[in-house]
């Protein structure tokens, strides 16, 4: 009997410290989200799966991660603000749909999920949330013709959708352009900062074929 009671508190135990293993096993954002090169010698998954997007969609490496980093900071778990109601007192759910890395809206994630074929896609899946940026990159630049190295115009198309970038909603917006001019500016540092560590990361990704 005692040992029955001890192998059913143990296991009590283990429940009550799940949740704990769990987050512990979660990944943390990078330690410098500020330099891209500092990011990709810390995630070298994460340098694949965007070497992998640029090669699939040719998107530039910087772009989507200057957009990433400001839709989520890295975040796999990422949230938007809550929404209230009732003067503002009560949480009501979120003011929208967006999760993960990406920030990507279910509609929408849907949406590259039907067109891509890749049903077992997850938007907390940091290789999962570069391809969808990618895809929606190379859209934006069919749709309406924003080059893919634009980002600046690229993060209006992500912000406002197709339809509401072909509208120019974003003029009505001038926060929202404020905050594009960042992206850009962002996205140029980036591109500044691998020049001088992609020789580097290329041959770590060479070697890494034969290990």
């Amino acid at each position: 009997m005692l040992k029955k009671f001890k192998r059913v508190n143990g296991f009590f135990w283990q429940l009550a410290f799940l949740p704990f293993l769990l987050t512990g096993c979660a990944t943390a954002p990078p330690k410098n989200a500020s330099n891209l090169c500092d990011i990709f010698f810390e995630k070298e998954d994460w340098y694949d799966a965007a070497v992998d997007t640029r090669d699939k969609w040719g998107v530039p490496l910087h772009v989507p991660m200057a957009m990433m980093y400001q839709e989520s900071s890295f975040r796999h778990d990422a949230l938007p603000p809550k929404d209230y109601v009732f003067f503002g007192l009560i949480p009501w759910g979120r003011v929208s749909s967006a999760y993960g890395y990406s920030q990507a809206k279910t509609m929408t994630w849907a949406d590259y999920v039907k067109e891509t074929g890749n049903s077992w896609a997850d938007r907390d899946d940091f290789d999962d949330a570069m391809d969808f940026m990618g895809w929606f990159i190379y859209k934006s630049y069919r749709i309406n013709g924003t080059s893919k190295w634009d980002a600046y115009g690229q993060y209006l198309n992500y912000h406002e959708g197709w339809g509401g970038y072909r509208r120019k909603s974003y003029n009505r917006k001038p926060w929202l352009k404020k905050v594009a001019a960042k992206v850009k500016s962002r996205s140029l540092r980036y591109a500044t900062q691998l020049k001088t560590c992609q020789e580097e990361l290329d041959k770590s990704w060479f070697w890494k074929l034969f290990s």
